[in-house]
């Protein structure tokens, strides 16, 4: 079992535009059955953790509708409105006891940082992040949600180009 940051950048290590807007990704030309694409990475997962904004993008994106089945938690401050019938619980606070919630619901499955990068940072901070997969797309931001605003040492352990998109899958090396 593994705990993954899953996500997607800009060339110059944005996630979201300083609106929170994903529009730049979603015009981009991936193979959702190419390698590193998200479908395969998906079913290996058996419980999420999102940050404030990305749950938020998401619940917008989608129309309200909420399409994981996994157990998930929202770091967030303050409340949220939860679809109907998700299993999403709102939390906040030090990421180490959800990671330990976490592990017990997903089974033997794997456990994935949706994002935002910072998010990412802490359980990185925690010594509790495996790996850093990033999709980077061909484009730039300017400014933005840095994909990881954190100093980290990673190794590469496998690439790929999947259309548009530069993949790169990366164990964190944890501090000796």
């Amino acid at each position: 079992m593994a705990t993954h940051y899953y996500t997607a950048s800009s060339l110059d290590g944005f996630i979201a535009t300083t609106e929170h807007s994903l529009d730049w990704l979603l015009r981009q030309e991936i193979d959702m059955e190419g390698p590193m694409a998200y479908p395969e990475f998906e079913k290996r997962i058996g419980a999420l953790a999102l940050g404030a904004s990305t749950f938020d993008w998401v619940i917008r994106h989608e129309g309200g509708v909420w399409g994981y089945t996994q157990p998930t938690w929202v770091f967030a401050h303050g409340s949220r409105e939860v679809p109907q019938g998700a299993d999403v619980r709102i939390v906040s606070g030090d990421v180490a006891p959800v990671h330990a919630e976490m592990l017990s619901a997903a089974g033997d499955k794997d456990l994935w940082i949706v994002g935002g990068g910072d998010l990412a940072g802490q359980f990185a901070d925690a010594g509790l992040l495996d790996e850093v997969w990033v999709q980077y797309a061909p484009v730039t931001l300017g400014a933005g949600a840095p994909l990881l605003p954190r100093e980290l040492d990673l190794e590469l352990i496998d690439f790929a180009r999947n259309r548009s998109f530069l993949c790169g899958r990366y164990r964190v090396l944890r501090p000796e």
